[in-house]
C-alpha cells in the first residue's frame, strides 16, 4: 500500500466507522454465531501472498464483523461502553500513527509526562490529597494510566 492508496482507505475508515456508530442502535448486540463459526470460513493455512484491501475489508465485514459483540450499543448492558467517542478514535489514529511506547521516559518523554499530569489533573478532580500527586515535591505517590487488553494465557506445567 502506497501513501495515496492509504489515503483513500484511511477516507473509506473513517466514513466505514462513523457509519458504524450511527447504525450501531440497529445492530444486534451480542452475534448470532456458534462457537467455531470462524473455522471454516478462513484458509486452513496463512495466505502466502497478500490481499487487496478491498478482499481483506470485504472478509472483515462477512466474517469478522457477524461475529462481533457490539458493546458500544446502547442496548449492551454487561458493561460500560468506553474509548471509542469521536475524540477518542481520532486520538488512538494519532497515537497509533507516531507509536508512541511510553513504558519508560526514555522511551517517550512527552508521551510520560502527558501521562503523570494527566495523572494529577484526575487526582485532583476527584479530591486527593497531593500526597498522591506526581507534581508534589518527594511524593511516592501518583498513578499511571492503565488499558486493560485481555489476552490469552499460557501456562506451562
Amino acid at each position: 500500500m502506497d501513501v495515496e492508496e492509504y489515503r483513500q482507505r484511511g477516507k473509506e475508515l473513517v466514513d466505514f466507522i462513523a457509519d458504524y456508530l450511527t447504525t450501531i442502535r440497529s445492530r444486534r448486540v451480542f452475534p448470532a454465531v456458534k462457537p467455531g463459526y470462524m473455522r471454516n470460513l478462513v484458509p486452513e493455512q496463512a495466505p502466502q501472498e497478500g490481499q487487496s484491501f478491498q478482499e481483506i475489508f470485504q472478509d472483515f465485514e462477512q466474517i469478522v464483523l457477524p461475529g462481533v459483540t457490539h458493546w458500544q450499543s446502547p442496548h449492551m448492558h454487561a458493561y460500560f461502553p468506553a474509548l471509542n467517542s469521536y475524540p477518542s478514535l481520532l486520538g488512538d489514529m494519532l497515537a497509533d500513527a507516531i507509536n508512541c511506547l511510553g513504558f519508560t521516559w526514555a522511551s517517550s518523554p512527552a508521551c510520560t509526562e502527558l501521562e503523570t499530569i494527566v495523572m494529577d489533573w484526575l487526582a485532583k478532580m476527584i479530591g486527593l490529597p497531593p500526597v498522591f500527586h506526581h507534581s508534589t515535591k518527594d511524593s511516592l505517590g501518583g498513578g499511571v494510566i492503565q488499558v486493560i487488553i485481555p489476552f490469552p494465557v499460557i501456562t506451562c506445567a
